[in-house]
């Protein structure tokens, strides 16, 4: 099976090479795990590109993903292995830690990945999540002025995949991103069993890229 992110594997490396946004993502995902010690489970790993960010709290990462293309990029930075986010292949109740970074747009069904996430944690484990923010970032945002973002009202409530971007030159046009709207986000976490102890919106100009969150198994 051929995943979407497989014929872009190579140039999705060199985009998120060196680049302030990720740098930006990398530190509120260092800041929601905080320092721990053992594993840490990055689902959707993609190319590795946040492995360096999560050895820093101290914890030893490894990675799944459904794309071997990305995995090829990755298998250098991480232990990793090619699976379905919403069936990790992870025995319950096994890890302290789990992250998921930049890929609640490209699953169909996020709710799952978190309820996957919330099931492979320890009682009192930690789930980071850092993702574009779904108030101001999207198919219906246009953000090609860094002081203002103009919302297109129509396409707010589209939650499929769409090509429609601002710029030509990310993710989002060459495959495709989904929208989940912040109540519903918020909501997979609280329906997963998980307590929300925190959020984070950071971005790289005066309005946020980014929101994150802490969640941590009761």
């Amino acid at each position: 099976m051929t995943a979407i992110y497989d014929p872009h594997a190579a140039w999705y490396d060199e985009y998120v090479t060196d680049s302030p946004y990720m740098a930006m993502v990398d530190a509120v995902l260092a800041e929601l795990l905080g320092r721990g010690h053992g594993p840490v489970l990055e689902i959707g790993c993609g190319t590795g590109a946040h492995a360096a960010a999560l050895r820093s709290t101290g914890r030893t990462p490894v990675g799944v993903d459904i794309s071997a293309g990305q995995l090829s990029f990755a298998a250098g930075k991480l232990p990793v292995a090619r699976a379905d986010a919403g069936r990790l292949p992870v025995a319950s109740g096994s890890l302290d830690a789990v992250a998921s970074v930049l890929i609640h747009t490209d699953v169909p069904d996020y709710r799952a990945v978190v309820r996957e996430a919330a099931r492979v944690l320890r009682p009192g484990g930690v789930l980071a999540h850092v993702g574009v923010h779904p108030c101001f970032t999207g198919a219906f945002s246009d953000r090609s002025d860094p002081d203002r973002v103009i919302i297109t009202s129509e396409l707010y409530g589209h939650t499929g995949v769409s090509f429609h971007a601002w710029t030509s030159e990310g993710v989002r046009a060459r495959v495709g991103a989904r929208h989940l709207p912040v109540s519903d986000l918020v909501n997979a976490f609280l329906d997963a069993g998980l307590t929300v102890d925190r959020l984070t919106e950071r971005g790289l100009g005066p309005l946020p890229d980014v929101l994150g969150i802490s969640a941590r198994k009761a």
